[in-house]
């Protein structure tokens, strides 16, 4: 039966670039010797078509070409991954302005910014706790575009909450009592890179948000 220089070919150079390209050599040596051994048994009646001959070289070298192409597409895809391991580490210790609802109260202190697609002369403000409870809510008069929120810290019955995380919902309404829509975002400095996710996340004010969130960077003054 005869055997197909390509097909023993393909088979030999299955598994990862690095390895196939390393005996890419040694797989054409083999090749020629399955090639020499087809025409040493062929059929007396029914030799080797030349133009069958010609064609199976031809696939040896798209196989070559395929082998090195994948091979440099790893190489690719690593420095693309080195790169950004190495974008992503730059941003900490920068302010970043990202998407986000949660933030950390320190020392009494916490803000957010919200912004509305138009005027919201009835806009609630509710701040919840890190369990969801309620523990803050205020009326302020919206305006489009940006609006800044600062808490101090204190709940609706004048007590002064611990620190920690606390998350904004911002519920706006216009003139006509119809439902705007409201994003919200927070600012903080980054002060770590975790990246055992599919999408690198920084840790700002005590949580984590998405690379994907950051709406702004900017470099940190030293005191």
């Amino acid at each position: 039966m005869a055997v197909s220089p390509l097909s023993a070919l393909t088979q030999l150079g299955q598994g990862s670039a690095n390895k196939t390209d390393n005996s890419i050599a040694g797989d054409f040596d083999t090749f020629l010797k399955i090639l020499t051994t087809q025409l040493q048994n062929q059929n007396p009646l029914e030799p080797l078509d030349t133009n069958q001959f010609t064609q199976q070289l031809v696939q040896f070298s798209s196989v070559e070409q395929e082998i090195k192409s994948n091979k440099n597409l790893e190489q690719l895809i690593a420095l693309s991954g080195a790169n950004a391991f190495t974008g992503v580490v730059s941003y900490i210790g920068k302010e970043v302005t990202a998407e986000g609802a949660t933030t950390n109260l320190s020392d009494g202190q916490a803000s957010w910014s919200f912004s509305l697609t138009k005027d919201a002369p009835s806009t609630t403000l509710t701040i919840r706790n890190s369990a969801g409870s309620i523990v803050k809510t205020e009326s302020v008069d919206g305006k489009f575009g940006a609006n800044a929120f600062a808490w101090d810290g204190r709940s609706d019955a004048g007590n002064t909450v611990p620190d920690g995380l606390y998350s904004l919902t911002v519920e706006a309404k216009d003139v006509d009592d119809n439902f705007i829509s409201a994003t919200t975002t927070v600012k903080g400095v980054v002060e770590g890179v975790d990246l055992t996710s599919n999408e690198p996340l920084l840790r700002v004010n005590g949580t984590t948000i998405k690379l994907s969130s950051v709406k702004a960077i900017d470099q940190t003054l030293t005191p």
